[in-house]
């Protein structure tokens, strides 16, 4: 290893400073004894065996600092990335070749730019000015910046202090009658045990109801995850807006559970959730059929493309079994071989549990309007509602609240005292195959609808000839003067169609005032003569 000066290491001292500050903090004080006629040769053997240096070295530097009164190397100037640099890196994708070429073109056509240093020289540069994650970023983006952050741990704390909250698109393609759809997971964890306490899957991209689907089951401590949930102390949620909605924060704030907001694409923050979004895709999701992520043959073809879907039904339940068996017997690093049940069980904090008859009415949205129980039930929405208790209660002023985007169950609460009345259910609830039958017409009339537009896109696209030198686009087909005229024509035909509205305001009869022209009356024979003889 070269020293300060030049020479090799000495013996078997090693320096207590950094490389390069050795010197600097010893010559002061050999210079005050210089000046002082106090300086002998032991002091300067001292300070070589110190630092690891020769006796002749430590010499020379006293000379150079008697001389010029310089303490520490004079370092070399030397070549340093500039903000020129990292822009020509940003530009070039971290290609340090292609900065280098773009240097040496600019320096080629300006007399007075500054010399290129070799490409070697600059490789050097960005090794030792930038970081890896500066290195990264400038190749690959902010992403790829991040993945050299270094972050930190909260420490642990006990069940209920915190659960975390997300969304997992399953990138499994699942039979949802008779369509391929892929599934969305809504789930809750607790941070401490790594105990999952609430899940809700839906078939399409979630929304409120989901989360409070899965915040209800994680706080009631039912099935299926049982004895596991309670009130948490807080929620923590990455700015999605199903978690931040009205409906959610106040359902949690009426429990006193505040809901942070975390800042956008930062996952570090709630890795416990992160954590479980991955783990569910490598333990779970990979393996079953049709999942997107699986390896492609040549062309990016699947290699079973017609393999059977399971159905959505199927899917959830062993969704449900994967989840039983993360907090039953999945045993964590983070636990110390403990499984999250068990790691639930042995915490000896306290839960907060919340009372059946309040839950009852746990994240009902409300209209503020009142209704009145009539012989048809209750009127909401243009729709009737009924149910057994409102028997002998005609008459009776009520107020509504429901689950957002479930609108055949109610609840019903007396509007002087706020008392649960009972449940109502829409009383002309379509059957299945109702509902069924009209889905699949919706169905037919978007594809019909997508095919017609298909079909105009395909009539404005057009198509150009392949370019070898920088000239205009010129287009494969050209239409014909009268072939333009007509579709012009056949346009402009069509849009009077669209305009003309014969049926607006319909003929009636002209009013006895206005002039009406004569009827044109058969001349007699006597006055056809009288014609001839003029």
């Amino acid at each position: 290893m070269t020293d300060e000066g030049g020479e090799g290491h000495r013996g078997g001292t090693r320096s207590v400073f950094a490389p390069g500050l050795g010197r600097a903090a010893a010559m002061p004080r050999l210079l005050g004894l210089d000046d002082r006629g106090e300086l002998t040769a032991a002091h300067v053997r001292l300070v070589a065996q110190a630092l690891g240096k020769s006796e002749r070295t430590v010499w020379r530097w006293l000379a150079a600092a008697r001389r010029d009164r310089r303490l520490a190397r004079v370092e070399a100037s030397r070549f340093s990335v500039t903000a020129e640099i990292r822009q020509l890196l940003a530009l070039w994708g971290g290609n340090a070749s292609r900065v280098h070429a773009d240097l040496v073109r600019r320096a080629a056509g300006d007399p007075d730019a500054p010399v290129v240093p070799s490409l070697s020289t600059l490789h050097r540069a960005i090794r030792r000015d930038l970081t890896r994650g500066e290195r990264a970023g400038l190749k690959s983006g902010e992403a790829a910046r991040r993945a050299h952050d270094v972050f930190g741990q909260r420490p642990v704390a006990h069940r209920n202090a915190a659960w975390e909250g997300d969304h997992k698109h399953v990138p499994v393609e699942v039979d949802v009658e008779g369509e391929l759809a892929t599934p969305w997971v809504t789930w809750f964890i607790d941070c401490a045990t790594k105990a999952v306490t609430g899940v809700a899957v839906t078939a399409h991209a979630p929304s409120r109801d989901a989360v409070l689907a899965s915040l209800r089951i994680a706080i009631t401590r039912g099935e299926p995850f049982g004895p596991l949930g309670g009130l948490p102390g807080r929620i923590r949620v990455d700015r999605g807006k199903e978690f931040l909605c009205a409906t959610v924060t106040a359902a949690m704030g009426a429990l006193a559970v505040p809901v942070t907001d975390l800042p956008a694409y930062s996952p570090h923050l709630k890795g416990t959730v992160e954590a479980l979004n991955d783990a569910v895709e490598e333990m779970f999701l990979v393996c079953l059929p049709r999942y997107t992520g699986r390896q492609k043959l040549t062309g990016g073809r699947l290699a079973d493309p017609d393999a059977p879907p399971l159905t959505y039904e199927a899917f959830v339940g062993l969704l449900l079994d994967w989840v039983t068996w993360w907090n039953t017997e999945h045993r964590p690093a983070a636990l110390n071989g403990e499984t999250p049940l068990q790691a639930w069980q042995a915490d000896p904090t306290p839960l907060a549990d919340v009372p059946a008859e309040q839950m009852a009415t746990f994240a009902l949205e409300d209209d503020g309007r009142t209704y009145t129980i009539g012989t048809s039930g209750v009127r909401w929405r243009r729709r009737d509602y009924l149910g057994p208790w409102m028997n002998g209660r005609t008459g009776t002023k009520v107020s509504v609240r429901h689950l957002p985007h479930h609108d055949d169950t109610i609840e019903v609460f007396d509007a002087a005292t706020g008392r649960h009345l009972g449940s109502a259910f829409l009383a002309a609830a379509a059957s299945r195959e109702q509902i069924r039958s009209v889905q699949t017409a919706r169905t037919a009339a978007a594809r019909r609808l997508k095919a017609d537009l298909k079909a105009a896109e395909k009539l404005r696209r057009r198509r150009f000839e392949a370019s070898t030198t920088a000239a205009p686009p010129r287009p494969l087909t050209s239409p014909t003067s009268a072939q333009a005229e007509e579709e012009l024509g056949a346009a402009a035909q069509t849009d009077r169609r669209a305009l003309a509205r014969p049926d607006l305001v319909p003929h009636g009869p002209a009013p006895d005032t206005w002039a009406r022209p004569r009827p044109l009356r058969t001349p007699t024979p006597d006055e056809d003569q009288t014609a001839d003889d003029r």
